[in-house]
């Protein structure tokens, strides 16, 4: 079996692997290392978890310690591109223990925080600097730093670079480093301009690639579960939350993300979030707990899906398919990483199916997707104990074709406040859960205004009485024939419409049976006399009484 010191790693260095039990490289580094030791430029291709940041730690802090060249203010001797600050932090997390081996100094370089402290680090003088490209960009405009000194220039997520518009900056920072220095760049893939980067800053490199470009996180399990609509996957969603273990669940959005992980602490399943909207601090923080063991959920859009690594991991739920199969790949290998196990679950609607299937089809995956209702055996042993659920799980293929179930008065009941609801759960927007195609006697109820709304089922919702629900001021009684239920929501994990194409039109701003307004929002006159609009102009209390004045 090949070791670090086989491929030529200083023993200083082999000591510091050791201490953190690193003891076997993996096929990326045995790969690379020979070549990157000796100055060579490479390009390095693998799949996310495969053991990049390693493979060229070595040989930055190994290159940087024999070279001899003394430290300097402002002028860093290596430089590490990468795109988030999430990755930036990770990847100075690897190189910090083995440039204290070789007694080299290291910092970070990243938006979203004071640059005053990442100045005071330049004015000391660093030997390893990894940055993401904006603030490293204004820093060298401030004329705070300067690339001339650089001998090893990395480039770690290249693809990723591109995906996010930053390749203009990067040949921008890329022009400022000295030719006759050593250059490597590390990518899952070589789209999207990241192999004019290779043709333009590269000479002759020398190409490893450990994994196809379109590899899959071959280590992990996958499933993709249908469920009927927003209410039933809310529900799945949280049991899938409630294992013992490590979970990660994926959004699409800010505001869904930061929703769930409330939602799921609220229900006593502690959760933390992570997406662009939380300053540094507060993301430090929420990975740390995440990563302690303190919650053991974390909510994250695909700002997690680069570059965060948390051990042990054991289930990964996309609540929100991703638009492409780049970033289900990218999220899925949150888990199985370092040559772990791992299970990948994608929740869909029945509306998704089509998408759901052309990704997994260009990820590479084959899976058969399963109908599933909250508390269904699968969902229980795959919150339970996902590792033991096969892909050939045995369940009941989801249908070719679906045609909602007229609602019942608890799939047409949302949460219609900003705020917490009278049932104590949390809000579900401004007050946009409508439901479509009602039959007669559910017609010209009220919807929540933007203030509280009771929770179905709750006993302030129950003790309203039938007369009290009215409906809101400029909006139609609802008059359309009664048909299969479509609902818009708001009161799951994400915003989805369920949409039938006999009852396209807008949807009213509308909930279930208990939709009155509560004594927190404001009511309607009890004997019925107009109200002035809120921000326009009042109305007549003469004639018709109904009229504009």
């Amino acid at each position: 079996m090949t070791t670090f010191t086989d491929l030529g790693v200083p023993e200083a260095l082999v000591r510091a692997l050791a201490d953190q039990q690193i003891t076997t490289p993996f096929p990326i580094q045995t790969a690379t290392l020979p070549d990157t030791l000796r100055g060579a430029d490479v390009l390095g291709r693998g799949r996310t978890g495969s053991g990049k940041t390693l493979a060229f730690a070595l040989p930055v802090v190994t290159r940087l310690a024999a070279s001899g060249t003394p430290r300097r203010a402002r002028r860093p001797r290596a430089l590490v591109l990468c795109p988030t600050r999430e990755l930036a932090t990770q990847i100075e997390a690897v190189f910090a223990p083995l440039a204290k081996a070789a007694g080299l100094r290291t910092a970070t370089i990243f938006g979203g925080v004071a640059q005053s402290r990442q100045v005071t680090a330049l004015d000391r003088g660093v030997d390893v600097l990894v940055a993401c490209p904006g603030r490293l960009e204004d820093l060298l405009r401030q004329n705070l730093v300067t690339l001339d000194g650089i001998e090893i220039t990395v480039l770690d997520e290249a693809d990723h670079m591109a995906d996010l518009g930053f390749l203009p900056v990067v040949r921008r920072l890329m022009d400022r480093t000295p030719k006759r220095g050593q250059r490597l760049l590390f990518s899952a893939t070589l789209d999207n301009g990241v192999g004019t980067l290779v043709d333009r800053y590269l000479t002759t490199p020398v190409e490893h690639a450990v994994d196809p470009a379109a590899q899959t996180v071959v280590a992990s399990t996958h499933h993709v579960l249908e469920v009927a609509d927003a209410t039933a996957k809310k529900a799945v969603v949280e049991m899938l939350a409630a294992g013992s273990g490590r979970r990660v669940l994926f959004m699409r959005t800010k505001h869904h993300a930061k929703k769930l992980a409330r939602q799921l602490t609220l229900a006593g399943i502690p959760a933390v979030d992570l997406h662009g909207n939380l300053g540094q601090g507060a993301r430090e923080r929420n990975l740390a707990a995440f990563s302690s063991g303190e919650a053991r959920v974390l909510v994250a859009t695909d700002i997690a899906a680069r570059g965060i690594h948390v051990d042990e991991v054991e289930l990964v739920v996309h609540v929100d398919p991703p638009a492409e199969h780049k970033a289900y790949l990218h999220r899925s290998g949150r888990t199985a990483r370092a040559g772990a196990s791992g299970t990948v679950l994608t929740l869909q609607l029945p509306e998704q199916r089509a998408d759901v299937r052309a990704m997994t089809r260009a990820a590479g995956i084959t899976v058969t997707p399963v109908s599933v209702r909250p508390g269904d055996a699968l969902v229980r042993q795959l919150a339970d104990a996902p590792g033991t659920v096969g892909a050939d799980n045995g369940g009941t293929p989801a249908p070719t074709s679906y045609v909602a179930a007229p609602a019942t008065s608890d799939d047409r009941s949302t949460s219609g406040g900003r705020g917490r609801s009278g049932g104590g759960q949390q809000g579900a927007g401004r007050g946009q859960s409508a439901t479509r195609g009602r039959s007669s006697s559910a017609r010209g109820q009220a919807a929540p205004g933007r203030g509280r709304s009771p929770e179905a089922g709750s006993p302030r919702a129950a003790s309203q009485p039938d007369g009290a629900a009215r409906r809101r001021p400029g909006t139609r009684a609802a008059s359309r024939p009664a048909g299969p239920a479509v609902v818009w929501t708001s009161g799951g994990p994400d915003a989805v419409r369920s949409h039938d194409p006999r009852t396209a039109a807008t949807p009213q701003r509308g909930t279930g049976p208990s939709a009155g307004r509560d004594a927190g929002s404001a009511p309607s006159d009890a004997a019925g006399a107009p109200r002035r609009r809120r921000g326009g102009r009042g109305r007549s209390r003469s004639g018709a009484g109904n009229s504009a004045a």
